[in-house]
């Protein structure tokens, strides 16, 4: 049989060349050149914040180390197939007529470079951007400091754990990869050369030239001795195992199975090494065979064997036994790790009984409880104080304090934001959505503690928040000053806008609608380059081609003060409920920033997404990371106006915040520069105490015996209000609490035994500057069935079977009201615990919005239900509390009602116009005016006859008329006139 003849590649001619490297590099541009404008707008972005030092830090960083992996990798596999295809054999013997590899051989030796260089390319530039990605770990390896703190097994200090240990194990993962593409690209190069046969019919498995028995015993050894590196710093990881389902660390079979077994394993592989290279040496492979033989069995039996037979027959049986050191070493590590060392446990007597005179004098909780809940008066807020179409607030308010007239007090508060996507459809042209709709105006405050009833007028049961709003119009309107109102970074923003003195002007307020933007936020966009790459960015022409940009105008992007948080620090995992407050005169995002690590020895991991979730909607969470390490070590504030970010150390004993300013000098301000003013609306992280949370409902007992026995662990109760069976939030409240010496601002949450629903333990950790971070948990003493203090749930199924709740027929069967649960709070009261419910309702129509209308109350096995506070804790404790309880607001607010702007106070009687409006009234103008009588009449009945639904209906039908009204009094052209209160 003839022998096929050699495959020869086909000759291009050098047109053809051309054209191909020409569309090659066209690919090429139009592949990259999304990444390269992505990369200048962030360059952008970072110079308009004043942290290009971070952005240039990450990128010579990630290409430093793309670079030189790529160079690494690349250069050991080109010399890996550089000595192989140099060794080849001179003649190749053919054991068949047709060889396979003649083809291949004879195509390789005509392009020899080509296919070196370009293999080896290849597999550097995968590796290369691979590792990139890791430079954080690499990074922190040179910036790493010491803890101060050591583990109880090998006496290393922990930060060789955080910031040593990954980089090594990355090393040595390294190492084993590109050693085992090295041993692979080696021994192919010998096979289609003939320096590696299998079969043959001489009764041997093949055969293996000199050549490549030296080189594949060699870079197997490297593999092995690298792998013995890699079995001594598995000893480290063994502190972080998850065997044990009760706790995490090394238990009694890691310790005493488990770290011989890596000594044996690594003095087995540097021997097995040895035989390796002492099989190049001899150019025999039968030591190195037996050698990599035994290293696999010792493997199994040591590294697998072992510790299973001595977990089954000697742990098991006695783990209580066995396990105490490691479980109280993990006790020790988690407290620590978590920073819950020094919670203070109080003995708390949880009585059920008080008086009015006991209650009366707790007047650092009583005055202060809050009746209105930031997670229900969203849409509330939206149609008393939103005003336009265009305005809105995020799904969950705020809650912070202030000091009014020298009285601290918690408040409801938000920013009225710019929400483009509520523009109307004649509103939603290119030119309105980027440069006119631009920004937000006013910030919105009520107080947490009081309604206003000046909708109902006397002995009305519907109540409102006391809203004010500080805006350009009235810079006082909330009752704290803001010398700039309008909002151009917030929650609710998407867009980029565009911004400049040649636009058509923004709009402001309804009296000012050519506002010009005075502020350093924004990127220069008025050079034709900056337009063309900003065109390109959004895929939006009209950036390009219009005339409204010119001299001086900016472009605002990444608006989010999350956002911007986050992207200036990607080191920090960055809290998603920002809260704003008004820092001298200007209202500023503040914004935590968690330091976390996932390798602390003996702590306990936590999956952080998963913890930190409950009811609230609307927030950004972290991603489904696992950390055993916590601070929130970073306060950054986001300034509304102009953007500005500022980073500030809140905790300077925390060495990974330490590691990182040593990556990033100056980027985080030190803890000093923190104004008084700031500090004092500061707020104890929620996500931060959920996890904390989490972790005492176990590691509050005391001994390893308690901790594997569960019998004395907590549960955080499910959230009574929320049919979704999460658990139930921390609540932010301003309350006297035992513990601390005067009232605190505070983050507080009940506790229950594990799988029971009564009362186990309060906890607290305060907010205010002076006590910041303090944590006291009120532990109630045990108790038998008899006398048992109710949890949340109980308390909500008394609240629930109450016979007054079943027979308010008008409020929880009526079809026409939606009845809103608020959130339940616990708070310690005289010796017990007094739990304070708000009830809303609203009605079934799509503007409809929440108003309060009943207050539950329970004490011991007492309720109340009325529509005050006042009226609900005096069925509960008796009458004499009306100087204690805060009474709700009479008079007006400054609130508008929106759906139907009907005045200054709503519910307040409609005025009979002065007698020139009269004279000059047109037909449509006094059928409004009988209208709005006749509505107000219907209201009054419907209020004395207690029937919500009717109420309801005659305050839509009032609102109608009063716009009616409006629109009739605009179309005659009678201006100035004040509009009449409804």
């Amino acid at each position: 049989m003839a022998t096929r003849p050699p495959v020869s590649m086909p000759q291009l001619s050098k047109r053809s060349r051309f054209l191909l490297i020409l569309g090659g590099l066209v690919v090429l541009a139009l592949l990259a050149g999304t990444r390269l404008i992505d990369t200048y707008v962030n360059w952008l972005w970072f110079g308009e914040v004043n942290a290009r030092s971070v952005f240039s830090t990450i990128l010579f960083t990630r290409i430093a180390m793309f670079f030189s992996v790529a160079i690494v990798v690349g250069g050991i596999v080109g010399l890996s197939l550089y000595l192989a295809y140099r060794s080849r054999p001179v003649f190749v013997p053919v054991a068949a007529e047709d060889d396979p590899m003649a083809r291949y051989r004879t195509t390789i030796i005509g392009r020899a470079k080509l296919f070196g260089i370009g293999i080896s390319a290849i597999i550097g530039l995968i590796a290369g951007a691979t590792a990139q990605a890791d430079w954080s770990m690499v990074r922190l390896f040179f910036g790493g400091t010491d803890f101060g703190r050591t583990d109880p097994e090998f006496g290393h200090d922990i930060g060789f754990y955080a910031f040593s240990l990954p980089f090594w194990n990355w090393l040595v993962s390294l190492g084993l990869v590109v050693s085992a593409i090295a041993f692979i690209a080696a021994a192919v190069v010998h096979y289609v050369f003939g320096g590696i046969r299998f079969g043959g019919g001489t009764g041997k498995l093949g055969y293996f030239s000199n050549a490549a028995k030296v080189q594949l015993a060699i870079t197997a050894g490297i593999f092995v001795l690298i792998k013995a590196v890699d079995y001594f710093l598995d000893r480290y990881d063994v502190l972080l195992s998850d065997r044990n389902d009760v706790f995490m660390g090394a238990t009694y079979t890691d310790l005493h199975a488990v770290l011989p077994a890596k000594l044996i394993l690594t003095s087995i592989a540097v021997f097995c090494a040895l035989a390796l290279f002492a099989g190049a040496v001899l150019r025999n492979l039968q030591l190195p065979a037996i050698a990599l033989v035994l290293l696999l069995l010792s493997g199994v039996v040591v590294g697998a064997a072992w510790p299973a037979l001595l977990e089954r027959f000697s742990v098991q049986p006695n783990q209580i036994e066995k396990e105490a050191e490691s479980i109280e070493r993990n006790m020790a590590a988690t407290r620590d790790a978590y920073d819950i060392n020094d919670v203070e446990y109080i003995d708390y007597q949880g009585t059920t009984e008080a008086d009015a005179d006991e209650v009366a004098e707790e007047i650092g909780t009583v005055p202060n409880i809050r009746l209105l809940d930031p997670t229900v008066l969203q849409r509330t807020y939206t149609q008393l104080a939103g005003r336009e179409n265009f305005y809105g607030f995020p799904e969950e308010l705020d809650i912070d304090r202030y000091q009014l007239d020298g009285e601290l007090q918690d408040y409801i508060v938000a920013l009225k934001e710019i929400n483009t996507d509520g523009l109307a459809e004649n509103q939603r042209t290119w030119i309105n959505r980027h440069m006119v709709y631009t920004h937000g105006n006013g910030f919105v405050a009520a107080p947490a503690n009081r309604i206003d009833r000046a909708v109902g007028g006397e002995g009305s049961d519907g109540g409102f928040p006391l809203l004010g709003t500080s805006d350009t119009e009235s810079p006082e309107g909330s009752g704290v000053h803001v010398d700039q109102p309008r909002v151009y970074y917030g929650e609710l923003v998407t867009d980029y806008a565009i911004l400049g003195e040649s636009g058509p002007g923004e709009y402001d307020t309804a009296d000012a609608r050519d506002y010009n933007y005075q502020g350093d936020g924004g990127v220069p966009v008025d050079s034709l380059f900056h337009r063309s790459v900003f065109s390109a960015f959004y895929g939006e022409r009209n950036i390009l081609f219009t005339g409204e940009i010119g001299e001086g105008s900016k472009i605002m992007y990444k608006r989010d003060p999350v956002d911007r948080v986050r992207d200036i620090a990607p080191w920090l995992t960055v809290d998603g409920d920002p809260y704003p407050a008004v820092i001298d005169g200007q209202i500023k995002w503040i914004v935590d920033g968690y330091t976390t690590l996932d390798n602390y020895p003996y702590s306990q991991q936590q999956p952080l997404g998963e913890v930190i979730e409950d009811p609230i909607t609307g927030l950004e969470r972290p991603d489904q990371n696992t950390i055993n390490y916590i601070r929130n070590s970073v306060k950054a504030t986001v300034d509304a106006y102009d953007g500005t970010v500022n980073l500030y150390t809140n905790d300077p004993d925390d060495p990974v915040l330490q590691a990182w300013k040593n990556v990033f000098p100056g980027l985080v301000n030190p803890e000093e520069e923190i104004s008084s003013e700031l500090r004092e609306h500061f707020r104890y992280p929620s996500d931060m105490f959920k996890v904390q949370r989490e972790l005492l409902t176990r590691y509050h007992v005391e001994s390893p015996q308690q901790f594997y026995s569960t019998n004395m662990f907590w549960d955080v109760p499910p959230d009574p209000t929320n049919d979704e069976e999460e658990e139930q939030p921390p609540y932010y409240i301003l309350a006297d609490t035992p513990g601390f010496e005067e009232p605190t601002f505070q983050l507080t949450s009940p506790l229950t035994p594990l799988r029971r629903q009564y009362l186990a333990a309060w906890m607290s950790v305060s907010s205010d500057p002076e006590t910041y971070g303090q944590m006291k948990v009120l532990r109630l003493p045990p108790t038998d069935e008899t006398k048992q203090t109710e949890g949340p749930v109980q308390v909500q199924n008394r609240f629930d079977s109450d016979p007054r709740v079943a027979q308010d027929r008008t409020l929880f069967q009526n079809p026409n009201i939606n009845v809103l649960y608020g959130n339940q709070l616990t708070l310690p009261l005289a010796g017990g615990f007094l739990y304070v419910e708000p009830l809303y309702i609203e009605q079934t129509g799509e503007n409809a919005f929440p108003q309060l209308a009943r207050v539950l109350v329970a004490f011991g096995d007492r309720v109340g239900f009325k529509p005050t506070l006042e009226g609900a804790m005096e069925q509960v404790f008796g009458e004499g509390l009306g100087d204690v309880v805060t009474s709700p607001e009479e008079g007006p607010s400054d609130v508008e009602v929106q759906e139907g702007e009907s005045g200054e106070e709503p519910a307040e009687e409609p005025e009979e116009p002065e007698e020139e409006e009269q004279a000059a009234a047109t037909p449509e103008m006094q059928q409004a005016a009988a209208d709005m009588q006749a509505a107000w009449q219907r209201y009054q009945e419907a209020q004395r006859n207690d029937d919500y639904a009717a109420q309801g209906e005659a305050l839509a039908e009032l609102d109608e008329a009063a716009q009616r009204y409006e629109q009739a009094r605009s179309d005659a052209g009678a201006e100035g006139a004040g509009q009449p209160g409804g």
